[in-house]
């Protein structure tokens, strides 16, 4: 019988051997919050992001990523959306950190567990024709405590039975366009207003991206905890030490 001694002198051995080889693993738990998960992406991505990619880079690929993701859905491979997706959330993440914008903080905000257009839970705003959005002041449930508290509740607020995989692919589509508007504005003008609409806008775009997903039946946070239960999900390494030519030329 080996004992409790012999045991630790094994572990410790590894642990000094581990340091020594200046190894590191992050990884985002199934049970991340949307913070975690965007320090997750800021610990491994955060100092290639920083010397390889621009504001501009990082919106392309966020585009890159959905689009062929609404490739996926038209050719009805749910593996091909899902990869794309997660991987366009991650550079939305990306952006989040480079812009210093909190993007759970910004989700509670713009939707706290209500309709960010007319402010009922589930939403009414096809069947009451809502025209003029109001203005939320808190939700009738506690705030969720994980990513995948969040995605449950965008499926209270907007039933994935209600609408198709197309539907909420094409909504998808339509705010990557109104985020864009966003960034491209702030690029331009350079002030705080602009820069909270694109927070507002990245909620709005958090919320069709979970859409998709509710209408996939995929837990979010379960797959970012199989893609990323290892450092950067293609190097293996942290930080991550893919090159600019590796990203550029990344099939999906």
């Amino acid at each position: 019988m080996v004992s409790e001694k012999f045991f630790d002198r094994i572990v410790n051995a590894q642990l000094q051997f581990l340091d020594k080889q200046n190894i590191h693993m992050a990884s985002v738990p199934p049970d991340t919050t949307i913070k975690e998960y965007q320090k997750f992406i800021d610990e491994v991505y955060g100092i290639p992001n920083d010397r390889q990619f621009t504001v501009w880079d990082m919106l392309i690929n966020i585009q890159r990523f959905i689009m062929r993701g609404l490739k996926g859905i038209r050719k009805k491979d749910s593996e091909k959306t899902k990869f794309n997706l997660l991987i366009s959330l991650s550079w939305l993440m990306s952006l989040m950190n480079q812009l210093h914008i909190d993007l759970e903080e910004q989700v509670w905000k713009r939707f706290p567990y209500l309709c960010s257009y007319c402010g009922m839970c589930p939403c009414v705003c096809k069947e009451k024709k809502i025209k003029r959005r109001k203005r939320n002041i808190g939700g009738w449930k506690k705030r969720p405590r994980s990513l995948e508290g969040f995605q449950m509740m965008f499926n209270k607020i907007y039933p994935a039975e209600k609408r198709t995989l197309e539907h909420a692919g094409i909504h998808l589509g339509e705010e990557i366009g109104e985020f864009s508007e966003a960034v491209l504005a702030s690029r331009g003008n350079r002030n705080e207003k602009d820069l909270d609409n694109i927070a507002q806008e990245a909620a709005d775009l958090f919320s069709c991206f979970a859409g998709v997903f509710n209408s996939l039946d995929i837990n979010i946070a379960k797959e970012l905890s199989v893609m990323f239960s290892h450092n950067c999900h293609i190097c293996k390494k942290i930080p991550c030490q893919c090159s600019f030519k590796d990203i550029i030329n990344f099939k999906s």
